[in-house]
């Protein structure tokens, strides 16, 4: 099993540091939902480098690596010069993530020229994945809506297993870590 995995990104999620308590949540919620694959059958995690949940995905993956020796990473980019105009710090932080990763590489090795490279890199990942996790809400539409679209188009044809990570089950995440929070802060007593 080969997996998509996409979403948000950390701007329209309004996380801007590494210290966001979201940050906590929407890496709880597909540590969770990963490891359970992981016991089924999940072979790679495949991904983008966008700033959020692609790169969460890549940083939850490798840690459960260290549980799974099995499990691979891959870190596909959509053309080359990728987050070439990101501030230095997340370009250097993108560049560890490929070097972390069983693969990374980019779809295009053309610099960004069209939206024509986004729609191929869509069809590259559908056509070498098996199935999609999005932490998306189509309620709350982002960037990746494009994404989510092109799946639904892709499950019209084939199946194309896919599983949404809502508002819904990131707020019952949230509540779920507060409790364990509350939890060992009334054990530290």
């Amino acid at each position: 099993m080969r997996l998509w995995v996409t979403g948000y990104r950390s701007y329209e999620l309004n996380v801007f540091n590494d210290k966001d308590p979201k940050k906590d949540v929407i890496k709880a919620v597909l540590k969770s939902n990963l490891k359970t694959r992981a016991d089924n059958g999940l072979s790679w995690i495949i991904t983008g480098g966008q700033l959020g949940v692609e790169q969460w995905a890549v940083e939850t993956a490798l840690e459960l690596k260290k549980e799974y020796a099995d499990l691979k990473v891959a870190l596909m980019l959509p053309f080359a010069d990728f987050g070439q105009n990101w501030q230095e710090n997340k370009q250097q932080y993108l560049l560890k993530l490929k070097q972390a990763v069983d693969f990374s590489a980019s779809v295009s090795k053309q610099p960004y020229r069209s939206p024509q490279q986004l729609k191929n890199y869509q069809k590259f990942m559908l056509g070498h994945t098996d199935g999609a996790l999005l932490v998306y809400d189509p309620d709350y539409p982002g960037k990746n809506k494009f994404d989510y679209q092109a799946i639904k188009r892709q499950q019209e044809k084939s199946e194309y297993a896919t599983e949404l990570l809502d508002m819904f089950d990131l707020q019952d995440a949230a509540a779920e870590l507060a409790e364990q929070q509350k939890e060992r802060n009334d054990d530290g007593e």
